[in-house]
């Protein structure tokens, strides 16, 4: 009876993973209809699913966090920077993508507009170092866009009083977190927000009852002692499937459409090509990493969410408890991801003129 209880419970992780995989994994699952059939993926670690900008320059660096682990970014730089020192951004996420998506896209177009912008991997994933591999983790994660802070501080073309953060999904609520602790960031803006604890450890819309989080804790402890007898920790389900049913949720679709298909995939990215551990989730569900959001004033906060995304409640609650100066703006007619990658709908000209008016 006990071992068909425990089965039950083991099942359960890996249907409860998934579900907060297609839930909360900023970046995970879409996907509208199929592109073409002429359209290929190109699997190349080193593509990028954006054009560099004919006005930047690009170039690989690597930084150390306070852990030890080695971060894989890319620099950009505006090409007529001349000699004076230029305002600087840390850029990260979605949550389980890679610089050659969304960061990179967003570290581009910052520096065509006079920034300087490091995209970087977080911890354990694409090229930056860390093992296991897909692994995340609301503190060191935190902890990679201070390292970031670090490398961009000792670069003699940065001022390091104009230094600011954008998160990207996920990664806006490590951004926010980071900002709360480190006050050596000046801004910060969150685009398409998600607070990855919040979710995680309660699901979306905060729909997980207290039998059911207790459920998938006895799960994580048993999954545990499987990995500690393997030597190894378990592989979680795919972040996407290799092709969609028909029948998913719409933004499943949306997710897919940007991970799965030319235009956003990279071989790199997690939610393109793998999976989260099966025990990711265990350092997420006790530590509501946006506690401490009041204490980024008096220093400013930009959130930016689509008008239509179901993340949306993210940052609109963020807004209520944040204290000023704070912002929140709506994009009409946006989804979640189309604040990935549509340069036409990221509102660039307004983060440009949000960190023009506060990194000084």
């Amino acid at each position: 009876m006990k071992n068909i209880k425990l089965k039950t419970i083991q099942n359960k992780i890996k249907k409860t993973f998934a579900i907060a995989i297609l839930f909360l994994i900023s970046g995970q699952l879409l996907a509208q209809k199929e592109k073409s059939n002429s359209e290929k993926m190109d699997t190349s670690k080193e593509h990028y699913t954006f054009r560099l900008s004919d006005k930047v320059t690009r170039q690989k660096v690597n930084f150390k966090n306070r852990y030890g682990i080695t971060l894989s970014g890319d620099l950009y730089l505006p090409k007529n920077a001349g000699n004076e020192k230029l305002s600087a951004l840390a850029i990260s996420g979605p949550f389980g993508a890679v610089k050659q998506q969304s960061s990179g896209l967003y570290a581009n177009q910052m520096a065509e507009r006079g920034f300087i912008a490091l995209a970087f991997d977080p911890s354990y994933t694409g090229e930056s170092e860390g093992e296991p591999r897909n692994l995340a983790s609301p503190e060191i994660n935190t902890e990679d866009f201070s390292a970031a802070i670090d490398f961009l501080g000792l670069q003699k073309m940065v001022d390091r009083n104009k230094i600011g953060i954008i998160g990207i999904c996920g990664f806006g609520g490590f951004a926010l977190n980071a900002t709360a602790i480190d006050k050596r960031v000046k801004a910060v803006a969150a685009t398409s927000l998600y607070d990855m604890t919040r979710v995680i450890s309660k699901g979306y819309n905060d729909s997980v009852t207290l039998e059911q989080r207790t459920q998938t804790l006895e799960a994580l402890g048993e999954q545990r002692w499987k990995d500690a007898a393997k030597g190894k920790p378990a592989d979680g389900p795919r972040n996407l499937p290799e092709k969609l049913k028909g029948d998913e949720p719409q933004f499943v679709k949306e997710y897919f459409d940007y991970y799965r298909t030319p235009r956003g995939f990279q071989v790199n990215s997690v939610n393109s090509n793998g999976a989260w551990l099966l025990t990711n989730a265990i350092s997420f569900m006790n530590m509501p990493i946006l506690a401490y959001v009041k204490e980024i004033s008096p220093r400013p906060i930009l959130l930016i969410a689509g008008e239509s995304a179901h993340s949306r409640y993210f940052s609109e609650d963020i807004f209520k408890v944040a204290n000023e100066p704070k912002e929140l703006i709506i994009i009409p007619n946006a989804v979640h991801i189309d604040l990935y990658d549509k340069v036409n709908v990221i509102p660039f000209d307004k983060l440009k003129s949000f960190f023009n008016d506060n990194l000084k």
